[in-house]
């Protein structure tokens, strides 16, 4: 008998991966990627016209489909299921205003308490009710706001109304419950002036349909869901990838419900929770600073190593494109201790390293505050790749850390998601997860926390 072969689709930011995998034992057969436009708002045509390359051929031979994708991006649909203006991407701010006044209007508590989530510029809420304010014709044509992932799976199905989503990233709203499976209808209507079609939430191994060919399509999950199912997390373990964002997330029992809007009250794709911090500003941190000292990223990392171990003072706090946590959407960068001994290469290369790891662990310190457990760090994303970052983390985060090998986990969890759909069984399977290595946190690391003491301050002196 021929094997069962998934699909998992990993539909991002910068691009659109396809992966094969076998269903019994998680090995990758196939793995494709075609890149996406570039800009904080994308025409979802070119999303679906991204899919259709990466996964020519693919899906005419699986038996399970499921994609992951970019969470909060605002796609609204005409009466015709056709797009009405391009979508509104996460990473786009320009609605931070609309959400300062959402959040002035109800309260930060009503928002934890009823969503989970207290809107800022990325959250879709926010989007939709910059769209209310400042493009009302585009509003008055739209019939059905979806997610990006929800309307690539349509797209799978071979329909363009009447769309799906899942719990996870129907979570990343502003408008769902997760609590309870339920969305605020009465707050959609509120903050569009009228009532809008939305997508039907299925259950976490719910079939949404086939595909034209035959295959079984998943629910789909928000993208940090779906990594979280690729990497088998479970709770205790702490995700920590730094890739064009930086996000700290696990898995949870229960639903946090953070007025701060620090910690985000998402739910899982098993039926559980994800509590998650994010922020705008991660691997390109180190990408940009190597630029400017002309370097590959090989050399910064020898450069950053060979650094003293706090920098002799000198700290990047990286918000180089606007921060989401905290919510500074407007910030810029600031570089602090600046001495004629510290304007090294080796000490910038450090204590941008240093400020970026800051960030993720002041993330880590956010979860606790919640009451959310955190016993290990597992290391993932294209700075984490980085011998440097791997040495250092631990040390700033206080925590064992693990690095799994270098996969593609957002497609890897759609896949393991496709593969507990088509198996009918109560849990997903289990594929198992390989690590490249394990950092300890080092016996002397009194420096890491005042490098730490002295982010905070700048951070406080610099945005109050």
């Amino acid at each position: 008998m021929t094997p069962d072969v998934v699909v998992g689709i990993d539909s991002s930011t910068q691009s659109c991966k396809v992966v094969a995998i076998d269903a019994a034992t998680g090995e990758i057969r196939s793995s494709r990627s075609v890149a996406h436009p570039e800009g904080t708002e994308v025409d979802p045509r070119a999303w679906g016209a991204a899919l259709d390359e990466a996964a020519a051929d693919t899906l005419e031979h699986c038996s399970a489909v499921s994609v992951g994708g970019q969470q909060h991006g605002l796609v609204t649909l005409d009466a015709d299921g056709e797009p009405v203006r391009p979508a509104l991407l996460w990473n786009d701010v320009r609605s931070a205003p609309q959400a300062t006044r959402l959040v002035a209007d109800k309260g930060a508590e009503w928002w934890a308490r009823e969503t989970g989530v207290v809107p800022v510029a990325a959250i879709t809420v926010s989007k939709l009710a910059w769209l209310a304010e400042h493009e009302p014709e585009h509003l008055a044509r739209t019939a059905e706001v979806v997610l990006p992932h929800d309307w690539l799976t349509g797209r799978l199905l071979g329909r363009s109304r009447d769309l799906v989503t899942d719990r996870s990233d129907a979570s990343g709203t502003g408008y769902f419950d997760p609590a309870r499976d339920a969305y605020l209808t009465d707050l959609v209507h509120e903050v569009a002036g009228r009532d809008l079609s939305l997508p039907s939430v299925l259950k976490p191994s719910e079939s949404a349909g086939r595909t034209p060919s035959g295959a079984l399509v998943a629910p789909g999950a928000g993208d940090n869901a779906a990594g979280a199912m690729g990497l088998e997390l479970e709770p205790g373990e702490v995700v920590v990838s730094l890739g064009t964002s930086g996000t700290a997330f696990t898995i949870a029992v229960h639903r946090t419900a953070d007025p701060s809007g620090e910690v985000a009250g998402f739910a899982d794709c098993t039926g559980r929770f994800l509590p998650l911090v994010c922020t705008l500003n991660a691997a390109r941190v180190l990408s940009s600073t190597a630029h400017l000292l002309g370097v590959d990223l090989a050399r910064f990392s020898d450069l950053a190593l060979e650094a003293p171990a706090d920098a002799d003072g000198l700290l990047l706090v990286p918000y180089l494109d606007g921060e989401r946590t905290p919510n500074l959407p407007d910030a810029t960068g600031t570089l602090v201790g600046l001495t004629r001994a510290t304007m090294t290469p080796a000490h910038l290369a450090r204590a941008s390293v240093l400020g970026m790891l800051c960030g993720m662990a002041d993330a880590l310190d956010a979860l606790r505050t919640n009451g959310v457990p955190t016993s290990r760090v597992l290391l993932i994303g294209g700075a984490a790749k980085s011998p440097a970052v791997r040495a250092l983390a631990p040390a700033v985060f206080g925590l064992p850390v693990d690095v799994p090998e270098d996969g593609e986990y957002v497609a890897r969890g759609a896949a393991r998601q496709a593969a507990w759909v088509l198996s009918g069984d109560a849990e997903p399977p289990r594929w198992g997860r390989r690590l490249v290595g394990s950092f300890e946190v080092p016996d002397s690391a009194d420096w890491a926390g005042e490098v730490r003491e002295r982010y905070a301050g700048a951070r406080e002196r610099v945005y109050n």
